[in-house]
Protein backbone atom coordinates (compact mmCIF):
# COMPACT_ATOMS: atom_id res chain seq x y z
CA UNK A 1 0.00 0.00 0.00
CA UNK A 2 1.63 3.23 -0.65
CA UNK A 3 1.51 7.04 1.22
CA UNK A 4 -0.67 8.97 -0.75
CA UNK A 5 -3.72 10.07 -0.81
CA UNK A 6 -6.75 7.05 -0.89
CA UNK A 7 -8.99 6.82 -3.71
CA UNK A 8 -10.81 3.38 -2.92
CA UNK A 9 -14.43 2.15 -3.40
CA UNK A 10 -15.17 -0.62 -1.32
CA UNK A 11 -18.18 -2.60 -1.72
CA UNK A 12 -21.15 -2.51 0.65
CA UNK A 13 -22.35 -6.21 0.24
CA UNK A 14 -25.77 -5.79 2.24
CA UNK A 15 -26.91 -2.54 0.00
CA UNK A 16 -24.83 -4.08 -2.76
CA UNK A 17 -23.66 -0.18 -3.50
CA UNK A 18 -20.18 0.54 -4.05
CA UNK A 19 -18.63 3.64 -0.90
CA UNK A 20 -16.08 5.71 -2.33
CA UNK A 21 -13.25 6.35 0.34
CA UNK A 22 -11.47 9.32 0.40
CA UNK A 23 -10.10 9.59 3.93
CA UNK A 24 -7.56 12.50 3.04
CA UNK A 25 -10.89 15.08 2.86
CA UNK A 26 -11.23 14.66 6.74
CA UNK A 27 -8.90 17.48 6.54
CA UNK A 28 -10.29 19.46 4.12
CA UNK A 29 -10.63 23.31 4.66
CA UNK A 30 -14.21 24.06 6.53
CA UNK A 31 -16.02 27.47 6.47
CA UNK A 32 -19.13 26.62 7.27
CA UNK A 33 -21.36 26.93 10.62
CA UNK A 34 -20.28 24.46 13.31
CA UNK A 35 -22.86 22.14 14.75
CA UNK A 36 -23.43 23.17 18.61
CA UNK A 37 -23.50 20.42 20.75
CA UNK A 38 -24.76 20.70 24.33
CA UNK A 39 -22.41 19.80 27.42
CA UNK A 40 -24.33 21.04 30.14
CA UNK A 41 -25.45 18.90 32.99
CA UNK A 42 -28.91 17.16 32.58
CA UNK A 43 -30.93 16.59 35.89
CA UNK A 44 -32.10 13.06 36.55
CA UNK A 45 -35.81 13.82 36.42
CA UNK A 46 -37.19 16.79 34.67
CA UNK A 47 -41.26 17.72 35.44
CA UNK A 48 -42.25 18.95 31.95
CA UNK A 49 -41.07 16.40 30.29
CA UNK A 50 -43.25 13.48 28.95
CA UNK A 51 -41.36 10.68 29.00
CA UNK A 52 -40.33 10.78 32.89
CA UNK A 53 -42.31 8.87 35.04
CA UNK A 54 -45.45 10.12 36.37
CA UNK A 55 -45.42 12.67 33.77
CA UNK A 56 -48.51 13.61 31.98
CA UNK A 57 -48.04 12.80 28.19
CA UNK A 58 -48.79 15.39 24.92
CA UNK A 59 -51.89 12.59 24.48
CA UNK A 60 -53.08 13.22 27.94
CA UNK A 61 -52.03 10.46 29.27
CA UNK A 62 -49.91 10.03 32.33
CA UNK A 63 -46.91 7.99 32.60
CA UNK A 64 -46.68 4.76 34.92
CA UNK A 65 -44.09 5.79 37.77
CA UNK A 66 -41.84 2.66 35.73
CA UNK A 67 -38.57 1.82 37.54
CA UNK A 68 -36.68 0.27 34.79
CA UNK A 69 -38.08 0.07 31.04
CA UNK A 70 -41.53 1.58 30.11
CA UNK A 71 -43.23 1.28 26.66
CA UNK A 72 -46.31 2.93 25.69
CA UNK A 73 -47.86 3.80 22.14
CA UNK A 74 -46.52 6.66 20.33
CA UNK A 75 -48.90 9.65 20.69
CA UNK A 76 -47.39 11.09 17.31
CA UNK A 77 -47.55 7.48 15.60
CA UNK A 78 -46.23 7.80 12.06
CA UNK A 79 -48.35 4.98 10.47
CA UNK A 80 -51.68 3.65 12.43
CA UNK A 81 -54.33 1.20 12.64
CA UNK A 82 -57.17 3.45 11.26
CA UNK A 83 -55.86 4.15 7.85
CA UNK A 84 -58.04 4.78 4.62
CA UNK A 85 -57.84 3.57 1.35
CA UNK A 86 -56.35 6.10 -0.64
CA UNK A 87 -57.41 7.02 -4.18
CA UNK A 88 -54.30 7.96 -7.10
CA UNK A 89 -54.83 10.92 -7.88
CA UNK A 90 -53.45 9.68 -11.42
CA UNK A 91 -53.25 6.19 -13.26
CA UNK A 92 -49.37 6.86 -13.50
CA UNK A 93 -49.62 7.04 -9.81
CA UNK A 94 -49.21 4.39 -7.06
CA UNK A 95 -49.87 4.61 -3.50
CA UNK A 96 -51.37 2.12 -0.60
CA UNK A 97 -52.29 2.57 3.06
CA UNK A 98 -49.41 3.15 5.50
CA UNK A 99 -50.98 0.54 8.44
CA UNK A 100 -49.35 -0.34 11.42
CA UNK A 101 -48.31 0.37 15.25
CA UNK A 102 -45.89 3.18 16.50
CA UNK A 103 -44.63 2.79 20.36
CA UNK A 104 -41.96 4.37 22.31
CA UNK A 105 -39.27 2.38 24.92
CA UNK A 106 -38.48 4.35 27.24
CA UNK A 107 -34.87 2.74 28.77
CA UNK A 108 -34.17 4.00 31.76
CA UNK A 109 -36.49 6.07 34.06
CA UNK A 110 -33.36 8.49 34.27
CA UNK A 111 -33.31 11.42 32.29
CA UNK A 112 -29.85 11.82 31.78
CA UNK A 113 -29.00 8.18 32.10
CA UNK A 114 -28.09 6.99 28.37
CA UNK A 115 -26.99 3.35 27.66
CA UNK A 116 -23.15 4.66 27.49
CA UNK A 117 -23.93 5.47 31.68
CA UNK A 118 -26.48 2.62 32.45
CA UNK A 119 -25.47 -0.93 33.92
CA UNK A 120 -24.96 -3.94 31.74
CA UNK A 121 -27.97 -5.56 33.43
CA UNK A 122 -29.92 -2.72 32.53
CA UNK A 123 -29.20 -2.76 29.12
CA UNK A 124 -30.33 -6.28 29.02
CA UNK A 125 -33.58 -5.66 30.23
CA UNK A 126 -33.71 -3.47 27.07
CA UNK A 127 -32.52 -5.99 24.56
CA UNK A 128 -35.30 -8.18 26.55
CA UNK A 129 -37.86 -5.81 25.67
CA UNK A 130 -37.03 -5.29 22.04
CA UNK A 131 -37.57 -9.54 21.99
CA UNK A 132 -40.56 -9.17 23.78
CA UNK A 133 -41.70 -6.03 21.41
CA UNK A 134 -40.78 -7.97 18.64
CA UNK A 135 -42.56 -11.48 18.72
CA UNK A 136 -45.81 -9.19 20.10
CA UNK A 137 -45.59 -7.33 17.15
CA UNK A 138 -44.70 -9.31 14.94
CA UNK A 139 -47.49 -11.90 15.42
CA UNK A 140 -50.32 -9.23 14.95
CA UNK A 141 -52.29 -9.84 11.79
CA UNK A 142 -51.16 -6.90 8.79
CA UNK A 143 -47.52 -6.87 10.59
CA UNK A 144 -44.72 -7.65 7.91
CA UNK A 145 -42.27 -5.88 9.71
CA UNK A 146 -41.06 -4.40 13.37
CA UNK A 147 -38.41 -1.52 13.00
CA UNK A 148 -36.83 -0.89 16.13
CA UNK A 149 -34.28 2.28 16.47
CA UNK A 150 -33.18 4.68 18.70
CA UNK A 151 -32.26 8.89 17.57
CA UNK A 152 -30.02 10.16 19.73
CA UNK A 153 -28.73 14.05 19.85
CA UNK A 154 -30.19 16.99 18.81
CA UNK A 155 -28.20 16.85 15.22
CA UNK A 156 -30.05 13.61 14.26
CA UNK A 157 -33.16 15.80 15.63
CA UNK A 158 -34.31 14.05 18.53
CA UNK A 159 -37.47 16.52 20.41
CA UNK A 160 -36.43 14.86 23.76
CA UNK A 161 -33.27 13.68 25.47
CA UNK A 162 -34.81 11.41 27.69
CA UNK A 163 -33.24 8.20 26.37
CA UNK A 164 -35.69 6.77 24.66
CA UNK A 165 -36.10 4.56 21.40
CA UNK A 166 -38.64 3.74 18.95
CA UNK A 167 -40.71 0.56 17.15
CA UNK A 168 -42.75 0.53 14.50
CA UNK A 169 -44.96 -2.27 13.20
CA UNK A 170 -45.81 -1.63 9.78
CA UNK A 171 -47.77 -3.10 6.73
CA UNK A 172 -44.68 -3.05 4.48
CA UNK A 173 -40.68 -3.86 4.76
CA UNK A 174 -38.41 -1.08 4.70
CA UNK A 175 -36.37 -0.59 1.55
CA UNK A 176 -33.15 -1.04 2.80
CA UNK A 177 -33.78 -4.10 4.85
CA UNK A 178 -36.08 -5.29 1.66
CA UNK A 179 -32.33 -4.96 0.08
CA UNK A 180 -30.53 -6.75 2.97
CA UNK A 181 -32.85 -9.66 2.20
CA UNK A 182 -32.62 -10.13 -1.37
CA UNK A 183 -28.41 -9.86 -1.06
CA UNK A 184 -28.51 -12.27 1.77
CA UNK A 185 -31.22 -14.82 0.12
CA UNK A 186 -29.08 -14.42 -3.51
CA UNK A 187 -25.48 -14.87 -1.37
CA UNK A 188 -27.38 -18.08 0.47
CA UNK A 189 -28.56 -19.73 -2.88
CA UNK A 190 -24.93 -19.06 -4.36
CA UNK A 191 -22.51 -20.28 -1.99
CA UNK A 192 -24.70 -21.61 0.65
CA UNK A 193 -23.46 -19.81 3.31
CA UNK A 194 -24.31 -16.78 5.29
CA UNK A 195 -23.24 -13.40 3.79
CA UNK A 196 -22.92 -11.72 7.20
CA UNK A 197 -21.23 -14.90 8.96
CA UNK A 198 -18.45 -14.30 5.78
CA UNK A 199 -18.11 -10.53 7.04
CA UNK A 200 -17.68 -11.71 10.64
CA UNK A 201 -15.28 -13.69 9.13
CA UNK A 202 -13.47 -11.57 7.00
CA UNK A 203 -13.49 -8.79 9.62
CA UNK A 204 -11.86 -11.51 12.04
CA UNK A 205 -9.41 -12.60 9.76
CA UNK A 206 -8.25 -8.90 9.45
CA UNK A 207 -8.63 -7.89 12.78
CA UNK A 208 -8.05 -4.10 12.51
CA UNK A 209 -11.70 -3.03 12.90
CA UNK A 210 -13.16 -5.13 16.05
CA UNK A 211 -13.79 -2.89 18.93
CA UNK A 212 -15.07 -5.68 21.13
CA UNK A 213 -15.57 -9.90 21.00
CA UNK A 214 -16.44 -12.74 23.04
CA UNK A 215 -18.18 -16.21 22.58
CA UNK A 216 -21.74 -14.80 21.32
CA UNK A 217 -21.50 -11.24 19.80
CA UNK A 218 -18.66 -9.00 17.80
CA UNK A 219 -18.76 -5.24 17.01
CA UNK A 220 -16.40 -3.62 14.68
CA UNK A 221 -16.80 -0.64 12.44
CA UNK A 222 -17.34 -2.97 9.22
CA UNK A 223 -14.57 -2.60 5.72
CA UNK A 224 -17.44 -0.57 3.73
CA UNK A 225 -18.57 1.78 6.45
CA UNK A 226 -20.08 4.96 5.24
CA UNK A 227 -19.99 6.77 7.97
CA UNK A 228 -16.52 7.66 10.31
CA UNK A 229 -17.37 6.29 13.16
CA UNK A 230 -20.33 3.65 11.82
CA UNK A 231 -20.51 0.13 14.06
CA UNK A 232 -21.96 -2.91 13.41
CA UNK A 233 -22.73 -5.38 16.88
CA UNK A 234 -23.76 -8.89 15.34
CA UNK A 235 -24.43 -12.13 17.33
CA UNK A 236 -22.04 -14.73 16.04
CA UNK A 237 -25.16 -17.16 15.82
CA UNK A 238 -27.22 -16.30 12.54
CA UNK A 239 -30.75 -15.67 13.53
CA UNK A 240 -33.35 -13.56 11.74
CA UNK A 241 -34.85 -11.59 14.95
CA UNK A 242 -33.62 -10.48 17.69
CA UNK A 243 -36.31 -12.44 19.55
CA UNK A 244 -34.39 -15.58 18.36
CA UNK A 245 -31.54 -14.70 20.95
CA UNK A 246 -30.97 -17.25 23.60
CA UNK A 247 -30.47 -15.20 27.18
CA UNK A 248 -26.69 -15.74 27.21
CA UNK A 249 -26.43 -13.57 23.20
CA UNK A 250 -29.09 -10.93 24.89
CA UNK A 251 -26.73 -10.92 27.70
CA UNK A 252 -23.60 -10.94 24.86
CA UNK A 253 -25.40 -8.24 22.76
CA UNK A 254 -25.81 -6.19 25.37
CA UNK A 255 -22.20 -5.77 26.68
CA UNK A 256 -21.04 -5.63 23.51
CA UNK A 257 -23.66 -2.26 23.45
CA UNK A 258 -22.14 -1.04 26.57
CA UNK A 259 -18.85 -1.11 25.23
CA UNK A 260 -19.47 0.40 21.71
CA UNK A 261 -21.33 3.01 23.42
CA UNK A 262 -18.75 3.87 26.53
CA UNK A 263 -16.38 4.24 23.34
CA UNK A 264 -18.17 6.78 21.48
CA UNK A 265 -18.45 8.96 24.52
CA UNK A 266 -15.12 8.79 25.27
CA UNK A 267 -13.85 9.59 21.91
CA UNK A 268 -14.04 13.67 22.88
CA UNK A 269 -15.77 13.13 25.94
CA UNK A 270 -19.28 13.82 25.61
CA UNK A 271 -22.20 12.39 24.71
CA UNK A 272 -22.22 11.21 21.29
CA UNK A 273 -25.25 11.31 18.84
CA UNK A 274 -26.00 8.71 16.65
CA UNK A 275 -29.01 6.77 14.67
CA UNK A 276 -29.32 3.35 16.03
CA UNK A 277 -30.87 0.62 13.98
CA UNK A 278 -31.83 -3.00 14.72
CA UNK A 279 -31.76 -4.68 11.65
CA UNK A 280 -34.03 -7.68 11.01
CA UNK A 281 -36.04 -9.98 8.65
CA UNK A 282 -39.71 -9.55 8.05
CA UNK A 283 -42.42 -11.09 10.22
CA UNK A 284 -44.81 -12.16 8.05
CA UNK A 285 -43.80 -15.97 8.69
CA UNK A 286 -41.96 -16.31 5.74
CA UNK A 287 -38.37 -18.81 5.24
CA UNK A 288 -35.66 -15.74 6.47
CA UNK A 289 -33.00 -18.12 8.01
CA UNK A 290 -30.38 -17.02 5.50
CA UNK A 291 -31.14 -13.45 6.94
CA UNK A 292 -28.86 -11.98 9.72
CA UNK A 293 -30.06 -10.21 12.78
CA UNK A 294 -27.96 -7.59 13.72
CA UNK A 295 -27.38 -3.46 15.25
CA UNK A 296 -26.00 -0.70 13.19
CA UNK A 297 -24.82 2.54 14.75
CA UNK A 298 -24.51 5.82 12.36
CA UNK A 299 -23.24 8.37 13.77
CA UNK A 300 -23.66 11.96 12.28
CA UNK A 301 -20.41 13.81 13.35
CA UNK A 302 -17.23 13.14 11.77
CA UNK A 303 -15.88 15.97 14.11
CA UNK A 304 -16.33 17.05 17.62
CA UNK A 305 -18.41 19.81 16.21
CA UNK A 306 -18.95 19.00 12.22
CA UNK A 307 -21.33 16.87 10.71
CA UNK A 308 -21.58 14.08 8.08
CA UNK A 309 -23.28 16.14 5.38
CA UNK A 310 -25.04 14.60 2.41
CA UNK A 311 -24.59 16.21 -0.55
CA UNK A 312 -23.62 15.95 -4.12
CA UNK A 313 -22.61 11.98 -4.30
CA UNK A 314 -24.98 10.94 -2.11
CA UNK A 315 -28.16 12.55 -2.56
CA UNK A 316 -27.74 13.45 -5.66
CA UNK A 317 -25.41 10.57 -7.27
CA UNK A 318 -26.68 7.66 -4.62
CA UNK A 319 -23.48 6.80 -3.97
CA UNK A 320 -22.32 7.54 -0.37
CA UNK A 321 -18.38 9.31 -0.18
CA UNK A 322 -16.45 8.31 3.16
CA UNK A 323 -14.52 11.30 4.66
CA UNK A 324 -12.54 8.88 6.49
CA UNK A 325 -10.72 5.54 6.42
CA UNK A 326 -12.66 3.11 8.57
CA UNK A 327 -9.47 1.73 9.73
CA UNK A 328 -8.38 4.96 11.15
CA UNK A 329 -11.85 5.81 13.11
CA UNK A 330 -11.46 2.01 14.28
CA UNK A 331 -8.27 2.58 15.43
CA UNK A 332 -9.27 5.55 17.55
CA UNK A 333 -12.34 3.40 18.97
CA UNK A 334 -9.68 1.13 19.93
CA UNK A 335 -7.75 3.21 21.80
CA UNK A 336 -10.38 5.02 24.33
CA UNK A 337 -11.09 3.15 27.54
CA UNK A 338 -13.99 0.83 28.06
CA UNK A 339 -14.93 2.70 31.60
CA UNK A 340 -17.17 5.99 30.82
CA UNK A 341 -14.94 9.29 31.49
CA UNK A 342 -17.75 10.17 33.77
CA UNK A 343 -16.79 6.94 35.76
CA UNK A 344 -13.00 7.34 36.05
Amino acid sequence: MTDGPLWEQRWHPLREEWVVVAAHRQGRPWVGEQVQVKSAPIPEYTPDCYLCPGNMRVGGARNEKYARTFVFDNDHPCVGPKSVEPDPPHPFFQNRRADGLARVVCFSPKHNLTLAEMDVPDIAEVVRLWQQQTRDLGQRPGVRYVHAFENKGDVVGVSNPHPHGQLYATNFVFKTMEVELEASMRYWREKSRGLVEDLLAAEQADGRRILYEDAHTLAFVPYFARYAYEVYVVPKRRVPHVSALSDAEAESLARALKDVTVRFDNIWQMTFPYVQVLHQAPTDAGDYRPYHFFIAFHPPLRRPNLLKYLAGPEVGGGNFLSDTSPEEKAAELRAVPSVHFKQR
